[in-house]
């Protein structure tokens, strides 16, 4: 059980480190050079451990770069575009949707059931959640559709893309016999490398859009781990 709090205590870190790197590099690129690094260091790993392991067909593609879309590159440029405006703290808030709207879209995905006190569990999530919404910060302020901000859209589709990408992993581990590990640092090196390419199109490359290469490095490291 411990094991489940040392992983949301480092999540959480996750948006604290990204809201410190963003003071220093432009979210695009903080998001694309450290998943694409991340992903050359994971699947090295793989390639060295399983090297006969990797198998590649016209289904296993699709569902691959749908993953690096969706729970790489949808999830994490949202994220961290929404992060500028936001507080960490309710950055973090809002991705705690994520369990929720997994169960809503393996429930039209896959047909689970949902018991009556599932539903009821949802129901109080959704609902305990709207005071955050309604609350803004300065930094939201005339940003906003009706009483939600255009940062916190952007959060709930990327909870929402973050969601379904896990029914998409789960359909690489169970039906393409992928482990975890492999189809993660494929999403990671495809995501990253199509946040990269975004990046060299809208953001200042000047030779990179980083304002200072020692705190960017320290967080990126970070982030890494």
């Amino acid at each position: 059980m411990y094991l489940v709090f040392v992983l949301y205590a480092l999540f959480a870190s996750v948006f604290i480190i990204a809201k410190t790197g963003l003071e220093y590099s432009q979210p695009l690129f903080l998001m694309g050079s450290r998943m694409v690094l991340a992903g050359i260091i994971m699947l090295g790993y793989e390639i060295y451990k399983n090297p006969k392991k990797f198998n590649f067909n016209k289904t296993i593609l699709f569902r691959l770069f749908a993953l690096a879309t969706f729970n790489i590159y949808l999830t994490n440029a949202l994220e961290l575009w929404g992060l500028q405006y936001l507080t960490a703290f309710k950055t973090c808030f809002i991705y705690s949707l994520s369990p929720f709207l997994a169960a809503l879209l393996s429930y039209f995905v896959f047909s689970e059931a949902l018991s009556q006190k599932k539903w009821l569990g949802l129901f109080i999530g959704i609902i305990g959640i709207t005071p955050a919404l309604l609350s803004q910060s300065s930094a939201e302020e005339g940003t906003s559709l009706l009483f939600i901000s255009w940062p916190e859209i952007a959060l709930i589709v990327a909870t929402l893309s973050s969601a379904y990408g896990w029914i998409l992993l789960k359909q690489i581990v169970q039906e393409n016999n992928y482990s975890p590990f492999m189809a993660n640092s494929l999403s990671m090196l495809i995501g990253g490398t199509m946040a990269l390419v975004h990046s060299s199109l809208v953001e200042e490359w000047n030779p990179i859009p980083v304002t200072e290469f020692v705190p960017y490095f320290e967080c990126t490291i970070a982030l890494l781990v």
